[in-house]
Parts: C-alpha cells; structure tokens; sequence
C-alpha cells in the first residue's frame, strides 16, 4: 500500500480542521460560548453533531467487529440505536432545551443543581466524579481505537498511533471549544455516512450480490444467519438480544449528548434534527454491520475481528481510497473523543471551580482554564490508552452504560414528574452508576452475561421514585406539624 498517498489524504482533512478550529476560537471568550458555543447552533449542526459523538469508534471498529463474529445477531444492536436515539429526541430533546434555557444551565449538572434546588451541591460533586471516572474510561477507549486504525492503514507503532491521535483531538478540542467540536462533528459525521453507505454496496457487488452474500455466509457457518446468535432459543439468548435493544437507552442520558440538545438555536429546530439524526444512525449502524458480515465472507481469518473495516479498504480500494477511509476511522474516534474532553472540562471548571468553589475569576479567566483543563484530562485519557488494548466494543459499553445510568432516569424523572424531590434524584443517580458497577464485576457473568445497562437503568428508575415518594411524605408531614 502507497503510505504516502494515504498520508496526503490524512493531511487534507488535518487542514480542515485547522480552518475550523481558527474559525471557531471567536465563540470561546465565555463559559456558555466555550462549553455551550453560545446556544446558538442550528439544526443541521445539532443532528450531525449528536450521531458522530454517539457512534465514534465504537461503530466503525466495535460493531462492525461484532458483526463479523456474530453476523446478523448483530442487527438487534441497529434496532436498539435507533429507537434509543428516537426516544431520546421525543422524550428529552425539547423540554430539557426549554428547561435549561429558562435556568440558565450550561452542563447537565447545572440543569440537575437548578432543577431540585441543590444548594449543598450534592447532585453537582456526584456529577462530577461520574464523569471523570467515565469519560477517562471512554476516552481512552476511543484512542485504543485510534491506535489500532492507524497501525492497519500506516503500519505505525499502537503505542505512536494513540499519542498522534490523541495529540490532534486535544489540540483542536482546546482552541476551538464547543463550537469546534460541533462544526468538525459536522464534517467527521457526513464522511462517515459516506463510508458506511457506499462501502458495504461496493463490498456486497464485489461478493456477487445479496444472495451471494448470504449463500456464503451460512456455508462458512450456519450461525451467522441467525438472528437468536449461536444460543438461539434459549434464556442466553433471549438475554443477548435484550442486551443488544438496551444499548440504545442510555442515548436518554449521557451528559456528551445532551449539551447537544442544550445548544439549540431553539426549540423549534428540534423536529428537523431528530428526523435527520435518527435517520443517519440507522444508516450507520445497518453499514457497520453490512461490513462486518461481508468482511467476514472475504477474510474469514483475521486474528482481530475489529480490524475487518481497515482491512477490507486496503484489499478493495487504491490508496486514495484507503487514506479516505482512515480519515472516517479517525473522524468517528475524534467526535467522540474531543466531546467527552470537553464535557469533563465543563464539570470541573464550570461546576466544581464556578458552582461548587466560587473561585472569584472573570469569564475569560474561566474559559482560559477550560482549555487547560481540557488538555490536562485528555493526557490522562491517553495515558490509560498506551497501557491498555482491550477490545473497543466493549469497554466503550461499560462507559456508555455507566454514564446513562447515572443520568438518564433521573433527568426523565425531572422533567416528567413534579414529584421528583433531591434525595430521589441522588438516590437514582448513585443507584444506576453502582449497579453498572457491581454488575460488570460480579453479576455479569451469572446472568448470561446480561448489558448491565438493563438492570441499572431500571433500578435507578426505581429508586428515583420510591426515594422521592417517602421524601416528599415526609416534606408534607414535617409542613403540617408546623
């Protein structure tokens, strides 16, 4: 392969980049304008936006890894995505983006201190400490997956591939805020489309055509076409496909894509988003898997599952094509990446240095440390990469999964349900992260390995609500004795 060639297509879009990020840096004299790119982000932007930072990586490497292991069991994963993100767009969209806008809020910890009157900033310090544990966990996870990308395309080094990778994201993420990791979004998220759209119909042609693909496909092992997975019928794997739909609900909660939301024009731009973006996810997620099952059919061998996207580039296309491709790669890690650096930057400068400490500094100095801490957070996160290669699709699943739970349940509660009170909303957050937790280290394996998204999301929901009816008895009974 023509290293070279790809390079030169790697620098283009670096190039781009640059255009942007300096672009961008105007909006970055304020907190809001920093983290929130001054709430004025149109639609278009928004929709883009929201579907690169929830796919990243994990869709490109991940999923399309799972689907050359698994084949079409991996399309329950599609279904879950999309009514995930539908749910997320009906349900949360327009009422937190009413809701923050009349508070005031610039992080999801803002929106939660304001909502259930948290003077003690209890809500906010627990915040915060989920989402720096899981961002550092999420973010390294996406640079494994940078590291690995660029070891298939350039033949580069693991270890060099996660610092470059990481060195690009940090920068651009730092000078431009908010505003630059959404525009970038906009470009990163339509050459994915492009991606996941024209390479598994030129794979599939290249096959033979559908019928081909799925004649060889069971020939290599009957498995592959069957929707239960290899457990069928059976409690495993009526659990495994439940786990799959799951994937989608944390789409009701993460913090990185609910600042989305936040940073609408208006509420009116809402409709036009949610159509574009789910429609996009669906595609995305059906490609990914299109190419893990035709992957599978042309390189029945590899030693790396996750590796099957930059492979089957590098055998079927030239290298302009190929460097096409990394940059796709690179784009889906750095959509991710560069959201969470900016998410767990806004919780420690805008919510623990602002809210928490009452630092008594001015706007601009605010925004300044933001960038510091930006950079500081994203060395930490490639850090934990160098010294841990494990595989993309599921140690992004437990950060996912860690951070909806957390969130999720307790903003649906808040925004649906007068009655929520604080000590129901701390009892759901607390509930949903330590399941998560207790699950992946104990329970997972003797549940068949269930997502510990299913029984952390619910029970968080449960504690939300029984902890905010006997709070709330108790409020009413304390006024009446008085």
């Amino acid at each position: 392969m023509d290293t070279a060639i790809v390079w030169t297509v790697f620098g283009c879009f670096l190039l781009v980049l640059i255009v942007i990020t300096l672009w961008s840096r105007h909006e970055c004299g304020s907190v809001e304008g920093y983290y929130l790119a001054g709430k004025r982000l149109p639609w278009w932007v928004v929709a883009f936006s929201t579907n690169a930072t929830g796919e990243s990586g994990w869709l490109l490497l991940g999923l399309t890894g799972m689907a050359y292991l698994v084949g079409v069991h991996a399309l329950w994963v599609v279904l879950g995505e999309v009514i995930g993100i539908a749910l997320s767009w009906m349900l949360v969209a327009r009422r937190l983006k009413r809701a923050t806008d009349e508070y005031g809020s610039i992080t999801v910890p803002d929106y939660l201190s304001s909502r259930f009157n948290d003077q003690r900033h209890t809500l906010r310090k627990f915040a915060i400490l989920v989402i720096l544990l899981m961002v550092c966990a999420y973010a390294a996870a996406q640079m494994v997956a940078a590291g690995k990308a660029f070891g298939v395309f350039l033949e580069m080094d693991y270890r060099w591939g996660v610092v470059l990778g990481a060195f690009i994201t940090i920068v651009y993420t730092a000078t431009g805020g908010f505003k630059a990791v959404a525009y970038t979004d906009v470009l990163q998220g339509i050459l994915m489309l492009l991606c996941l759209v024209l390479i598994p119909m030129y794979a599939i042609g290249h096959i033979g055509g559908w019928d081909a693909l799925m004649d060889q496909l069971g020939r290599a092992d009957p498995g592959l076409l069957d929707a239960m997975g290899p457990e069928g019928w059976s409690v495993a794997g009526i659990v495994a496909v439940a786990g799959f739909i799951a994937i989608g609900l944390p789409f009701l909660g993460v913090p990185q894509l609910m600042v989305r939301y936040m940073s609408l024009r208006s509420e009116r731009e809402v409709k036009g988003a949610a159509i574009t973006s789910v429609l996009c996810i669906f595609l995305f997620d059906l490609g990914a898997v299109l190419i893990g099952l035709c992957g599978r059919v042309l390189f029945p061998d590899l030693s790396d599952a996750e590796t099957v996207l930059p492979v089957l580039s590098q055998s079927l296309f030239n290298p302009v094509v190929t460097g096409i491709v990394m940059v796709v790669v690179l784009a889906a890690i750095m959509s991710t990446v560069d959201s969470l650096l900016i998410l767990a930057s806004s919780s420690v400068v805008r919510d623990y240095l602002g809210q928490v400490r009452r630092i008594a500094v001015d706007e601009k100095a605010l925004a300044r440390i933001g960038k510091w801490v930006t950079v500081v957070i994203g060395i930490i996160a490639m850090v934990a990469a160098l010294t841990d290669s494990r595989a993309v699709f599921w140690f992004v699943l437990f950060a996912w999964s860690g951070l909806g739970a957390t969130f999720g349940p307790v903003i649906l509660c808040g925004l649906y349900w007068r009655g929520t009170t604080r000590a129901g909303a701390l009892a759901g957050m607390i509930t949903g992260f330590a399941t998560v937790m207790v699950w992946v280290l104990f329970l997972k394996e003797r549940t068949f390995g269930l997502y510990e998204m299913v029984p952390a999301f619910f029970l968080s929901l449960a504690a939300t609500i029984v902890v905010s009816r006997l709070t709330r008895s108790s409020l009413v009974e304390s006024h009446a004795q008085d």
